[in-house]
């Protein structure tokens, strides 16, 4: 049944955020994290994907979306139908089912919250490759499966080249203030909400 256990099923676009919250399991080590993402990146894919969680019975779906791939049609409105869909919680009592899904965000892409391990920006970028490029001022970094491998955990990685898990959070969530607050809609994380969820879930 899905409320019997407290696991996290994490689903991210590509391997980026498998490799990532994979990396993470020891930070939030008394939860079940299970990253995973689509062979193909679509917002149907990513629709079966969360399907095939709930009927697993995980009782948190946690969606990870780089808003660089929404700014345009067809994808916005897709990815706008997907999240009306599950807004409210999957209850199936019959099956033993009860699952949140929920979506966070991030603009451009979740590169943005590794470079909040080491410092903070509001700029905007043009394209992922210039925020690459910026957070490779920081720690040397490559978007490749290789690199994420080498590397022997991506959240133990940046730590020990200078950055900050806890600074990461506090970034991130600085920026969903200035979000909030009108300055801007552009160059920001929902991470720091969604690692306060995965908090809440250990402490559970």
């Amino acid at each position: 049944m899905g409320k019997q256990r407290q696991t996290a099923l994490i689903l991210g676009e590509g391997p980026t955020e498998f490799y990532y919250f994979k990396s993470l399991c020891d930070v939030y080590k008394n939860i079940t994290i299970k990253p995973d993402y689509p062979k193909h990146t679509s917002i149907k894919e990513l629709e079966l994907k969360i399907e095939e969680g709930i009927a697993l019975g995980y009782s948190h779906i946690f969606c990870v979306i780089d808003m660089d791939t929404k700014d345009t049609e067809p994808e916005r409105t897709q990815y706008q139908k997907l999240r009306a869909k599950y807004a409210k919680p999957i209850n199936k009592p019959k099956k033993g089912i009860y699952c949140n899904v929920e979506f966070f965000e991030t603009h451009r892409c979740t590169e943005l919250f590794f470079l909040y391990y080491f410092r903070y920006t509001s700029r905007p970028y043009a394209d992922q490759e210039a925020l690459i490029k910026d957070l490779n001022r920081d720690v040397a970094y490559q978007k490749t499966t290789d690199f994420f491998i080498k590397c022997k955990g991506l959240h133990s990685y940046f730590e020990r080249n200078g950055g900050s898990f806890s600074t990461a959070v506090v970034n991130a969530e600085r920026s969903m203030d200035e979000i909030e607050t009108g300055n801007r809609t552009y160059t920001y994380s929902e991470f720091g909400r969604l690692m306060e969820k995965l908090k809440c879930l250990k402490l559970n």
